[in-house]
């Protein structure tokens, strides 16, 4: 099958499809007993703006779904995250604002700081896995195995490790949710998790193990989820990267086409 033909509305969709999954994992640990990570979701007209108190990380503290409409909010959005001594970090998606809004971010000495790929598919069948490779969905006494694969090809301590089981563990069986175990000669590997909603799957994450790296473990979870998205009556597959980060080429590989590039702004 061919990528959609990015349109205005696909557009809307991929952006909203990342609402989603980031409003839904971000509710489910606030909803933890006591909200231990300071978990805020705040809406700004069209905008959501996301806050954790105890992860400083911009994917944490970000704000999605901007528009044109959202200009008179910018100073409310920016004085949420300084209260809160956190550095905001906008997020702005082509067709979405135009040069008046840019032009009212630069007034208020925002920057364009950094590219992010969002892109797409159609779902379809998993092409045979490389010799070695295995993937199993995740049972649920298996986060902290998840969690060290997490910190570890992420490059986060050991000592965080703890905190990522628990805040994965609280998606285990919500509606959506799906997570993956890969291995490569019955050795754990690689993990990755995907979000359904509204038949749009979401690819929200992935790592894999440094010594376990260039075994084409990325690619085949890549396959999996998105022929897991076809059985699942899924229209659209969409994922999120670095621009020509490893993960871009390994998406281009498995068929994904650029839906969009957006831009994060932060303060000066």
């Amino acid at each position: 099958m061919n990528s959609p033909i990015p349109s205005t509305e696909l557009i809307k969709e991929i952006e909203y499809s990342e609402i989603a999954y980031m409003t839904d994992r971000m509710t489910a640990i606030q909803n933890r007993p006591g909200n231990p990570e300071g978990i805020e979701i705040r809406r700004f007209g069209n905008a959501v703006a996301f806050y954790s108190k105890t992860m400083p990380w911009s994917s944490f503290n970000t704000v999605k779904g901007l528009t044109n409409q959202d200009a008179d909010r910018l100073e409310e959005i920016l004085d949420f995250y300084k209260s809160r001594a956190r550095n905001v970090h906008l997020e702005v998606v082509p067709s979405r604002v135009d040069k008046t809004f840019l032009k009212r971010m630069a007034e208020l000495d925002l920057y364009s700081s950094g590219f992010h790929c969002s892109l797409i598919t159609e779902p379809k069948t998993a092409t045979n896995a490389s010799d070695g490779i295995r993937i199993q969905e995740l049972n649920e006494d298996q986060f902290d195995l998840y969690a060290t694969i997490h910190c570890r090809g992420t490059g986060l301590s050991d000592d965080g490790i703890p905190h990522v089981a628990r805040n994965n563990k609280v998606l285990y069986g919500r509606p959506g949710w799906k997570f993956y175990l890969a291995f490569l000669n019955d050795s754990p590997a690689a993990v990755g998790v995907m979000h359904i909603r509204n038949r749009t799957a979401s690819l929200t994450f992935a790592a894999t193990l440094p010594e376990f790296r260039n075994q084409g473990l990325h690619r085949q979870l890549l396959n999996r989820r998105i022929a897991d998205a076809l059985h699942n009556d899924c229209k659209l597959v969409v994922a999120q990267c670095s621009f020509l980060s490893p993960s871009h080429r390994n998406m281009e590989h498995a068929g994904m086409k650029l839906g969009y590039l957006r831009t994060s702004w932060t303060e000066k």
